[in-house]
């Protein structure tokens, strides 16, 4: 995967003595297309980025500048989103329809934002439409800055593996059955890093390794509604980081990856030196889906074994065994993340809850066609973006606060499509309780925040199944999953001002209302605590013409 031309300018605020530099700047400038790719071997349009699928890697360090210049040369309106950067003070970066006008045809727009205070495995796709189908995305690796101790040793080289289900149908087809108000249905295959094998096809590697030195993976789903289980073939992983939190390092033979979820594990390359089988399978489907790439040592000799690791368990037994492996998760408590100061330094468990917000997911029909809602209320977007309207002080032409409550109705199959933008007091520590009642799997995702994964368990919530939080080293991460009639707790500081966006990562669903913004305001409007509209910030829909309201001051 190819890292794109990047330039590095460092630029000095102060040549004086004593001054400290301003982070670093990289810059890129990706062009947007449309080429064919056959990733089950099926050709169709898919989304290229500077010619590659998937996309150029962004490479960097905690705190650095990113400059993207995007040209878009599609045929239809385009916006990436960079899913865990959080962004801070700067949801104008972020990306989704309800936070900027999309890039149109034969445009281009440049993203600026900073990768402030984090580390760890990133992505960015495409958010508008059903591009996400098509590829158009790729890595962010984020590093620890120079003095910032990490709690294992330099691996010997670092490669990203994105795993995830694909569709033969093309995007645009996709797009036109869920208008219909059909599903779009099970998937066709599995792919890695876009491409598809069979045991005993003669394909390139992957990657390659040398006798006795230890990489990292960094495992990514970017599928549409599958989980996937990673596994290498004769060789056992360490879990090393989770979506930028430095985990305790468990050796696992298997991993589950669901829907948006990312990881880093280290692999050591100390057996017989020949080809080795990556796995990836698909986990709670009828019928299972896999795929396998070629890991290659170097100067090895040898075809890989046909006889591939066993899936872990499926159907009720699966959910366990998979339920069990993610309270296997801990923080590294003494490890540092993009601070000096120690992970476990923070004492999230200590803190008074001032919010419950318990989250319903469900399915329904509206006018005769599928939708999927959160509390009753299916989200739809809005022609301008909402968080432009809340600037510009004309909310009220466009949506309304508050439409779904912070408990589920009685029966939230009873669906209202409208936009869905929840107030949540700037600085409020909350917890938010995830249910599904559904047969199938579901993956939840929160731009702007990472938040602490405390319990996922079968059943439905009430309030003395608190006794069973972790409080103490559960991960902090941005992507969370519910299991088939289970539930999910997190918890976070809304202390990022912005409009956010909590979707579920199964596009599908996503696409047709399972999704809603939180509008989280400082009252002293302030620099401080939010920046202000960029200058090149494109503005479309009612704001248009409208007089920019006063800027935000120190």
């Amino acid at each position: 995967m190819g890292s794109g031309k990047v330039t590095v300018v460092a630029l000095l605020l102060c040549l004086s003595v004593g001054v400290i530099a301003e982070d670093p700047y990289l810059y890129f400038n990706w062009n947007v297309t449309y080429g064919t790719v056959s990733p089950l071997g099926v050709p169709q349009q898919g989304i290229l980025i500077n010619g590659q699928f998937p996309g150029p890697r962004i490479n960097c360090t905690s705190n650095n500048n990113i400059v993207v210049n995007v040209f878009n040369n599609l045929d239809e309106p385009f916006l990436f989103t960079w899913n865990g950067v959080q962004h801070r003070k700067n949801s104008w970066q972020d990306g989704t329809p309800g936070t900027m006008c999309p890039i149109m045809p034969g445009q281009n727009f440049t993203y600026r934002f900073q990768v402030k205070d984090q580390i760890g495995s990133y992505y960015y796709f495409p958010t508008t439409a059903l591009h996400r189908a098509a590829g158009g995305y790729g890595p962010i690796n984020v590093h620890s800055r120079a003095l910032i101790p990490v709690p294992f040793d330099k691996p010997a080289d670092e490669y990203n593996v994105f795993v995830g289900d694909w569709y033969n149908k093309g995007h645009k087809t996709l797009k036109k059955v869920l208008d219909g108000g059909r599903t779009v249905g099970r998937p066709d295959g599995i792919v890695i890093n876009g491409k598809s094998a069979k045991v005993g096809e003669a394909k390139e590697p992957l990657f390659t390794m040398e006798a006795g030195k230890t990489y990292r993976y960094r495992f990514c789903n970017l599928g549409m509604r599958s989980s996937v289980n990673v596994r290498f073939q004769g060789h056992p992983m360490k879990l090393v980081e989770l979506e930028g939190s430095h985990t305790v390092q468990n050796i696992y033979d298997s991993l589950d990856l669901h829907v948006g979820q990312c990881l880093s594990v280290l692999v050591t390359a100390d057996q017989e030196p020949k080809d080795y089988y990556l796995v990836a399978s698909s986990r709670f489907l009828k019928q299972e889906l896999s795929s396998v790439a070629i890991i290659r040592y170097a100067n090895g000799k040898g075809p890989a074994s046909p006889e591939l690791p066993a899936s872990p368990p499926d159907n009720t037994e699966g959910i366990a065994w998979s339920m069990n492996q993610f309270r296997s998760f801990r923080w590294n408590l003494t490890a540092s993340a993009a601070r000096p100061n120690p992970q476990g330094s923070y004492h999230y468990g200590q803190i008074n809850i001032t919010r419950t917000i318990k989250i319903v997911n469900s399915m329904g029909q509206v006018n005769g066609k599928l939708r999927y809602g959160l509390n009753g209320i299916s989200h739809s977007d809005t022609e301008t973006p909402l968080k432009l309207v809340e600037y510009f002080g004309a909310a009220d032409k466009t949506f309304k606060y508050d439409l779904m409550a912070d408990e589920s109705p009685a029966d939230p199959s009873k669906l209202t499509v409208a936009p869905n933008v929840k107030n949540a007091t700037y600085r409020n520590f909350v917890e938010i309780i995830f249910e599904n009642h559904e047969k199938s799997i579901r993956t939840y995702h929160l731009d702007g925040y990472s938040f602490f994964a405390v319990a996922v368990e079968p059943g439905k919530w009430s309030a003395e199944k608190r006794k069973n939080y972790n409080l103490v080293d559960a991960t902090s991460r941005n992507n969370i999953q519910v299991y088939p009639n289970s539930w999910a707790a997190i918890m976070l500081t809304f202390d990022n001002a912005g409009m956010w966006n909590l979707r579920s990562e199964m596009w599908e669903k996503t696409y047709l209302g399972e999704q809603l913004y939180f509008s989280v305001l400082s009252p002293s409007r302030s620099l401080r605590d939010e920046y202000n509209l960029p200058d090149n910030h494109p503005l479309c829909g009612v704001v248009k013409g409208m007089p920019l309201p006063a800027p935000y001051k120190a």
